[in-house]
């Protein structure tokens, strides 16, 4: 993890650097949010001052403001938010949290519950209602965030974006039924599976277990890992097509790292079966470490950004994704669950 996390350190010493893909763009955008959670997660295990000073680097740069302002009803642009509330918790400015507060006040007196029309968007948007509602001792956070959850999960698309019997998600109301993968499958992309079994992690690692819908997240969780655990490579990744292993089928380190810090939270808490899941867990991590991690600390087999298996391909050993930092990020929540698990 201090080898990978160095590797990008170095090529972005500037913080604030935006970032030239196809466009230029503010470096306060989810992909790099989410480098920053990872970032952030690792601080906690191994806290160098470094790490704190880096992120603190990216706030100030940014103004701890959000791309598109505190209008913004857009997920990836509050992904930022989280990092926002942790670092504020370390060191009380206000100005830290003022403007993701305003934002997301203004979500929750909304009678807008659609917003998350994409899985992605929970991984980015409802961490942030639950750190809010703890920071600020309201529950009305809580209350949005699973008034939000809920329309996702039962009423974007035709029924939903989750399916109750494979206990996986479309990724948005382009891939649900009748959308199907080459093999006749249902399409289920493993990163945005990811972000949502991260999401239910994030959420449940905060949230009070009195609240009335922590039984409900909980479930989803274990429902999720257990459909996860059956569909897992023999080399310990996960296909980016998670019910089509021929389509795009290489390794791929976005979604498995997101699945591989859900399993090891999981353990550690108790709420996953040790016997059943530390072997899946092991060899994850000892794959994503051999496979994909370079010498000088670059990760290979990260996916491109997009919304389906074909997107961002090919993935492999040596190819450069259009955006390098939240593969990363990822790749650092699962190892930094696997050390707590030591």
């Amino acid at each position: 993890m201090r080898l990978t996390n160095q590797y990008f350190m170095n090529k972005w010493p500037d913080a604030g650097k935006t970032i030239i893909t196809n466009k230029e763009r503010p470096s306060n955008i989810w992909t790099r949010a989410v480098y920053y959670e990872g970032l952030m997660a690792l601080h906690k295990v191994d806290p160098q001052k470094k790490y704190y000073d880096y992120a603190v680097q990216w706030g100030e740069k940014h103004k701890w403001g959000l791309n598109g302002g505190t209008s913004t009803k857009n997920a990836d642009n509050q992904c930022c938010g989280q990092i926002y509330i942790d670092l504020y918790l370390i060191d009380k400015k206000e100005e830290r949290v003022k403007d993701i507060k305003t934002c997301i006040d203004n979500v929750v007196a909304s009678d807008r519950n659609e917003d998350w029309s994409w899985v992605d968007a929970i991984q980015m948007a409802m961490p942030v209602f639950t750190k809010l509602g703890n920071l600020y001792n309201d529950k009305k956070y809580f209350d949005k965030m699973y008034d939000i959850y809920a329309y996702t999960k039962n009423t974007h698309g035709d029924k939903g974006l989750y399916n109750r019997e494979d206990h996986l998600w479309w990724r948005d109301k382009d891939f649900d039924p009748p959308y199907k993968e080459p093999n006749g499958e249902d399409c289920y992309w493993s990163r945005g599976n990811g972000w949502v079994l991260a999401a239910l992690v994030r959420v449940l690692d905060e949230l009070p277990s009195s609240d009335p819908h922590y039984a409900e997240y909980l479930q989803d969780f274990k429902d999720m890992s257990a459909a996860l655990l059956k569909i897992q490579r023999p080399d310990g990744l996960w296909t980016a097509s998670l019910h089509d292993p021929n389509h795009f089928g290489g390794k791929e380190i976005t979604g498995s790292s997101l699945f591989t810090y859900g399993f090891a939270w999981g353990v550690r808490k108790g709420f996953l079966d040790k016997k059943s899941y530390l072997p899946a867990i092991t060899k994850a991590w000892k794959t994503m470490v051999k496979d994909a991690v370079h010498k000088d600390g670059f990760l290979g087999y990260v996916q491109g950004t997009g919304k389906e298996p074909k997107d961002g391909q090919p993935v492999t050993y040596t190819s450069k994704p259009d955006f390098e930092d939240y593969g990363l990020g990822c790749f650092l929540l699962a190892g930094t669950e696997v050390y707590k698990l030591k």
